[in-house]
């Protein structure tokens, strides 16, 4: 590839792995999978998990490890959820590539149906039948989201590996090659906050770095959270205070809407950072169940499209009905000092 054309790529397609010694997790699965080419045994392949944990990736690599380059093209056909692929492509496209033989190459053909989820049922109905007949040929490699969206009888006749969420002790070496590589000023708070907003998704963690980087040419905590608008900790922190501390219900309301119009947040997140804070609250069991319950109610409301005032005044409301007389009843764990808070979310 040209190397002007690799400096414009995005990082997340820069760095992505060409090999499976490459890849930074999953060492059973990959370990797996390399057995199973070196034995020239590949079954048909179903990867699942959330996104960002290495299902391409992994595929690619295989795919890369089968076939010389200048094959590529004509034995693998890799279909995507941007591609049209109702019973038509199923029956077409996906047949076509499948019976025809490869005169001068031996082995198998590669199809890699990504995002598989988004086919429908009369599509996959159609496929079970092709990756039946046409197993000397061809290999299919299944990769999706959801297991349960994919049809039993699809599953059935597939190796199935699940991708779990990347660890942070997993994602910290290649997050570390890329900052090394692009040769970018990045903190320590700026790598767990990375780490932390990602959830196990290498490709998310990738791409914010990118976007802070490009934003403020480097890449502290502050930064990270101001880039994808996400809230302090010192901002929960303050509004948890206030949610407890606050006597005046308007004062209250007017300090959580200020910050939100200041620091352009959004309610939902917000509510994620408090759901956090509330299962270490010191509070009763009692107590806390019925704050989630009504959080989880809020949450749903602002999902339907409600506007975000009235549900400001909801959580308000909770916290002021559920946790009425928790201080005077379990001294300590009611009204609480704001150090209190601020040690509370450093260990979080």
């Amino acid at each position: 590839m040209d190397a002007n054309v690799k400096s414009n790529l995005p990082w997340v397609e820069k760095y992505r792995p060409a090999k499976l010694n490459d890849l930074i997790s999953h060492e059973e699965i990959i370990g797996t999978i390399n057995k199973f080419i070196k034995e020239e045994q590949l079954p048909h392949l179903l990867f699942y998990g959330p996104p960002g944990t290495g299902k391409t990736s992994t595929i690619l690599a295989c795919a890369r490890q089968l076939y010389k380059p200048q094959s590529f093209g004509s034995m693998v056909l890799e279909l995507n959820a941007s591609d049209d692929r109702g019973i038509n492509i199923v029956r077409g496209q996906i047949l076509d590539f499948a019976s025809t033989r490869t005169i001068f190459k031996g082995g198998y053909k590669l199809i890699i149906l990504d995002e598989a989820d988004a086919m429908t049922n009369d599509a996959q109905n159609a496929l079970r039948r092709i990756i039946e007949k046409y197993t000397e040929n061809v290999r299919f490699c299944i990769i999706c989201n959801y297991l349960s969206k994919i049809i039993p009888a699809i599953q059935s006749r597939c190796t199935r590996f699940r991708f779990a969420p990347l660890s942070p002790d997993q994602i910290l070496p290649r997050l570390e090659h890329v900052i090394e590589a692009e040769g970018i000023d990045v903190t320590d708070d700026g790598k767990k906050a990375l780490m932390t907003l990602a959830g196990g998704d290498m490709r998310k963690v990738l791409n914010v770095l990118q976007s802070t980087w490009m934003a403020y040419k480097k890449v502290t905590e502050v930064n990270v959270y101001n880039c994808v608008g996400h809230p302090l900790k010192e901002d929960i922190n303050n509004i948890i205070f206030w949610l407890l501390n606050e006597e005046s219900f308007k004062a209250c309301y007017e300090k959580i809407q200020q910050l939100k119009t200041q620091k352009g947040l959004a309610l939902e997140d917000i509510l994620t950072e408090i759901h956090l804070v509330v299962n270490r609250l010191e509070i009763p069991p009692r107590v806390s169940s019925q704050l989630l319950i009504n959080l989880a109610s809020i949450e749903e409301r602002l999902a339907d499209g409600c506007v975000e005032k009235p549900q400001i005044t909801a959580l308000i409301a909770a916290f002021s009905k559920t946790c009425k007389g928790v201080g005077r009843l379990y001294p300590g764990s009611y009204a609480v000092s704001k150090e209190w808070y601020a040690a509370l979310l450093e260990k979080m």
